[in-house]
Formats: C-alpha cells, structure tokens, sequence
C-alpha cells in the first residue's frame, strides 16, 4: 500500500470540480464541489447524531435507501439547516445536479456546511451547475477539496493504492473540518471514492467499522454539527473480484479505508479552528478497548490541557484529571504518562504520581507543532487513539464573530 497523489480523484472513473458560485460573499473562495462517478457506485454513509440535522443529511438518507450513488453535491457558506424549505432546496440541488450530469436525482449525495439558520436561495446554485458540470476533471480533486472548506485553513486529501485479488485499486478522500468537532457516528464532511468492487452492504459495514477508531476519536471544541457526514462511493473499476463478504479481500479494504481517514482525522485535527499544534493521545494498557478509548477521548477533550498545551505547559495533572472524570474502569494509582514529539520525550507520571524531571526540556518537547501524549493505564493490552488540538485566543476570535 502506498500514498499516491489525486485525492478524490485518484480512483478510476471518478472526476471533481469545485467552483465559486456567489453563495460567499468573498469571491476568491469556492462555495460549490461536484464529485462525479461515471457509472453508478455502491454508496455508504453515516451521519451525525445531533437531534438537529441539516436537511442535506435527511435527503441523502432517503437516496441511499438502495445503496447506490453517482455524484455528491456540496454547497459551503451556507449549512441549509433550520430553514423552512430546507428539503426543497436540498431536493432542487440533487435535481439541478442530476440532470446536468443525466444521472438520476436518486443518485445524488447532497451536503451542505457553513453557517446555520440562514436562508439559502437555490439561484446561484443553479446559476453555476453549467460550468460546475462543464469542469469536471480527473485532475478537479484539489477544486473540490476547496469548495467544501469554511474555516478551515489548509486543504484536506489523500489517496492511496492497493491491490486485491491481483488487481490495483485505489481509494482516496477530501474532508473538512476545523470547528464544531465532537462527533459520535460521524463527523465533519469527508467524502471518499474508491474503484474498489464491493457491494452496498460490506461498504457500509467496513465504514461503520472504521470510523468507531477514527473520525469519532477526534474533537476540537466539543460540538457536535447538524451536518456532519462521511461518505463512501465505491464503483468497482478496479475490475477486482466484488467483496461480499467478510474475508481477506475485505480484511485489505479495511486496511486501506483506515489509511484515508486516519490521514484525514489528523489532517482536521491539526488544522482545528485557531489551533497551533496537532495533539494526539495514544492510550495503551487498557483492561479493555472501552477504557481505553474513553479515557484517550477524554484527554483530548480537556479545555484545561488543550490550554496548556498551547502554552507548552507540562501541567501533567490535566492528564490525570481528565483520566479521572471520565468515567472508565481505570486505577489511577497505575497510571503513567509522557510526553512526545520531533525534541524528545519528557516522562512526567509514574504510577499515578508526579516524578522529577527538567522543565526546559519538557517545553522543548511540547512547543512543536504536533504532539503526542502518551498514557499508559498498565491494566491490560487494549490500546486506542484520539485527535485533538491546542486551545488558543484565536479560536475565540474566529467564533466571536463567524456569522460576519
């Protein structure tokens, strides 16, 4: 398996654009992405779990029904949520798309992400499908990853290969996500292709299956979106025998799905509303995979340690803190923690208590820009792993005022 360059677009069959349409007022950003398959896809998804959802989310739940997809649509600026005509828009949207692609409405994924509660006019939408439709290329992926960001600052893909069956398939992603992170069942947009033979069933049991460990172990600020989503489109130009069922085939899918969206949970970790370090909390010696996973989230959850370390403040007791009130079947007294990075490690927790160590090199070590936070509950063999950020003015700043 090996990382290779094109995204979304990486996989056979699949062509991308994004464009500015004249839903954001600043017309140097993109506000509109087209994800095309050029012939009918196994289609999976999963979505966010907030009682309020973005009426994209309920559209593309009923397309799905059948487990097939062509294209996904995808509007920024603008969430489509709490809107009275919501549906309607989300509906004309997948229609506008489908009939410049001579797809059926059916076919279309529709998501949305941007503001919440503000009216959205289908006008420009409709006004920019022609060129949006007309500029689908295989070379589109990074336009696409574009027109799907808001705050977030730096462009989310990747793309990798593998082989199955003798054959070479590729998958590959674009996400966003910079703020309003704290996802359970789904997160963020993340949107992936794959020329991968499978059919509906297993591609949403292999999507449901990874995101448990990945896009649901990352939090930037402890909200959970309306409009959360992952998608998965797979159309099996591979020319791969079609996975049916949980075997070696299916076991290789896994492994290369989990290489996306691990790539893109750090990518979206790193890159958290006015974050300046990526954090990642890497939890071994669990009693079980439950311990583990909730104390690595719980870690990365902490206002009080994602403050410090931006302040690159060895203030282990936030750890330890944060281990204590998270309600997992952990003795405290066996607990040990460090801290990683690119300068060094610095162990700071033995057993649950503090031990000596050099405060220079501790801020060393934790003014880089990704950092790990390594504890050990020494209790068992699970393991797991969270993403977070640093907490910093800037993220402040950004929500103070993001409707203007």
């Amino acid at each position: 398996m090996k990382v290779i360059e094109g995204g979304v677009c990486a996989a056979k069959g699949f062509t991308a654009n994004g464009i500015h349409c004249g839903i954001r007022k600043n017309h140097s950003k993109k506000d509109l992405t087209l994800v095309f398959s050029s012939v009918p896809a196994s289609a999976a998804a999963v979505y966010t779990t907030n009682l309020v959802k973005g009426a994209p989310l309920t559209v593309t739940k009923n397309h799905l029904q059948d487990g097939i997809a062509q294209a996904v649509i995808c509007n920024s600026g603008n969430a489509n949520t709490c809107n009275a005509n919501g549906i309607e828009i989300a509906e004309a949207m997948s229609v506008l798309a489908a009939n410049h692609l001579g797809v059926t409405p059916d076919d279309i994924i529709v998501a949305s992400t941007g503001v919440i509660g503000q009216p959205l006019s289908i006008d420009p939408i409709a006004a920019g499908l022609p060129a949006l439709v007309a500029g689908l290329s295989v070379d589109g992926g990074k336009a696409a990853a574009e027109g799907i960001m808001t705050t977030d600052t730096v462009m989310k893909e990747v793309a990798v290969e593998f082989e199955i069956g003798g054959k070479v398939c590729r998958i590959g992603g674009i996400a966003k996500g910079s703020g309003m992170i704290h996802p359970n069942m789904a997160t963020m947009l993340v949107f992936i292709t794959t020329d991968c033979a499978i059919t509906p069933a297993m591609l949403q049991k292999a999507l449901s299956g990874d995101i448990a460990n990945t896009f649901n172990m990352i939090s930037i600020d402890g909200d959970t979106s309306t409009n959360d989503m992952v998608t998965v489109l797979a159309n099996g130009l591979a020319g791969n025998e079609i996975i049916t069922e949980e075997n070696g085939d299916f076991a290789v899918f896994m492994q290369a799905l989990n290489s996306v969206t691990v790539n893109l949970c750090r990518k979206i970790a790193g890159d958290g509303e006015g974050a300046t370090k990526l954090l990642e909390c890497k939890v071994t010696g669990g009693k079980n995979m439950d311990a583990a996973k909730t104390v690595a989230k719980s870690v990365i959850c902490s206002s009080l340690l994602k403050a410090a370390m931006f302040g690159a403040d060895a203030n282990w007791g936030r750890v330890l803190c944060a281990i204590g009130y998270s309600g997992a079947d952990v003795d405290v007294n066996k607990v040990d923690v460090s801290f990683r990075s690119d300068a060094g490690q610095v162990d700071v927790c033995k057993n649950g208590a503090g031990i000596p160590f050099s405060e220079e090199e501790a801020k060393q070590v934790l003014l880089q820009k990704e950092i790990e936070i390594l504890v050990n509950l020494n209790d068992g063999e699970a393991a797991s792993v969270a993403w977070g950020c640093d907490l910093t003015y800037d993220y402040v700043k950004i929500n103070g005022d993001y409707r203007t």
